[in-house]
């Protein structure tokens, strides 16, 4: 943290604190309903149907009457459940969900009421691990409401919560290494600071230092990992209902249900404001209209003072937007391929793309120069061609999807075949024929009898 933005945070009164506190809950609030809202009516185009239309101005208070809903829906508790824990787990879950907003710098440097301060509600040294950690303690939520739940079904949600939040924020964590080398800041202010230093390889063509751009394996595994730490699709695994039913959230209703549900939604938001101010310059307008504005005096409001939460919010709904195209296209994995995408291609191709950040101003100095400019390049052509390399390993080639389908069908013996062989009636495979004095019972007792071919009906 540079000294004049520690004098701006540290003089704030105490009103201005309560009024950023009390503003960035509301906003979150509204945020949450407005993209409840908005994933129900995108997924709904995507299935050709029109979603909420009913309640509300195109819908719009579709969500808040199911959040209201829930609020005033008969909350119980299990017999069996663990009153303590079991209370306590959605309070970590919210708690945890809004903490984190609160180094997240939203705008600029504004004035309130005749005071001067940060659209931040504060600044640390180590903003971006702080954040890492309240979403560990959120984890618990999910880990304790299995524990204390007398579901086997939440049991084993929570089981999966474990191992999925720990794979996957082993390769979050490590794909922040190689911003925290390039900004030389933890600091999340300092970090979208470090990105607006433009450089340019044609003469007039300036370009923001976006971490998207120069870190871009980076930002491509932090996008998987915060698809998989906020349990959504393709990596629902926690509480898929096709096997778990809703699996830590099983035995939850009423207000502990929706505390879940809005910390979810929260949880959503979070990564995304995380994924704008490490990659996409934070506040700050796009390219090219940083440097445009720049070069123009009297256009210096489109990238200062409160159009910083405009184009913060407008870079989240985009990653908003790809967490419901992800959920309204992809199926679900399977737990094995989840795991084997984390420990095995995530994790080492952080640790390889670590390696080339840090040889990169190495090769930058002694080889090519010591411009700003070469390092980017090298920095860009390293990540494209890291890129494609994967691209090359992991495309299938022909022959290879020929041996993975031919490896799917089961080899059946064939000659006559008994249903009964396990205890109960199972129907013959292709090329497998019954004896003729044998028959098939169906699920309500009746006789399927055999023709007269002998194969089964």
């Amino acid at each position: 943290m540079n000294p004049d933005q520690s004098a701006v945070f540290g003089t704030d009164v105490w009103w201005i604190i309560l009024i950023k506190v009390l503003g960035l809950f509301v906003v979150l609030l509204v945020f949450t309903i407005f993209n409840v809202w908005f994933e129900r009516r995108v997924v709904g185009k995507m299935q050709q149907r029109k979603g909420p239309i009913m309640n509300g101005p195109l819908g719009l208070a579709q969500a808040l009457a199911d959040g209201t809903k829930a609020l005033i829906k008969e909350d119980f508790r299990p017999t069996g459940a663990d009153k303590v824990v079991f209370n306590l787990a959605p309070i970590l879950m919210g708690t945890a969900a809004f903490t984190a907003w609160s180094v997240m710098p939203i705008g600029g440097e504004v004035t309130i009421f005749g005071q001067t301060t940060h659209l931040q509600l504060t600044d640390l040294p180590m903003g971006v691990l702080f954040v890492l950690s309240i979403a560990s303690v959120g984890i618990y939520g999910v880990v304790l409401a299995g524990w204390a739940s007398t579901s086997q079904y939440s049991i084993v949600g929570s089981i999966r919560s474990t191992a999925q939040m720990i794979s996957y924020e082993i390769a979050m964590g490590l794909s922040l290494v190689a911003v925290f080398m390039y900004a030389s800041s933890m600091s999340t202010s300092g970090i979208v600071d470090a990105q607006m230093e433009t450089w340019s390889v044609l003469p007039g063509l300036q370009f923001p230092s976006w971490f998207a751009i120069l870190l871009f394996p980076s930002f491509i595994i932090y996008v998987i990992s915060m698809v998989a730490e906020t349990n959504r699709a393709p990596f629902d695994l926690v509480e898929c209902e096709q096997e778990l039913v809703s699996g830590y959230l099983t035995d939850y209703s009423g207000f502990r249900y929706a505390i879940y549900f809005l910390a979810e939604y929260i949880n959503m938001a979070t990564v995304s404001g995380m994924a704008t101010t490490l990659f996409l310059g934070g506040y700050h307008a796009p390219w090219p209209l940083v440097p445009w504005v720049s070069q123009r005096p009297g256009w210096e409001w489109i990238d200062t003072g409160w159009m910083g939460p405009v184009w913060f919010f407008a870079k989240v709904m985009c990653f908003i937007f790809l967490f419901v195209w992800l959920r309204g296209t992809l199926p679900r994995l399977r737990y094995d391929q989840f795991m084997h995408l984390g420990w095995k291609w995530l994790i080492p191709i952080n640790l390889l793309w670590i390696l080339l950040v840090a040889c990169t101003p190495f090769v930058a100095q002694y080889v090519t120069g010591t411009t700003l400019v070469s390092r980017n390049v090298l920095l860009i052509g390293s990540g494209v061609l890291l890129v494609l390399l994967l691209i090359l390993l992991l495309w299938p080639d022909k022959k290879s999807r020929v041996r993975s389908e031919v490896s799917r069908v089961p080899e059946v013996p064939e000659g006559v075949f008994d249903p009964f062989e396990y205890g109960y009636p199972v129907p013959p495979m292709p090329g497998q024929v019954l004896d003729d004095s044998q028959v098939l019972v169906d699920s309500a007792g009746d006789i399927i009898e055999s023709d007269e071919s002998g194969k089964g009906a």
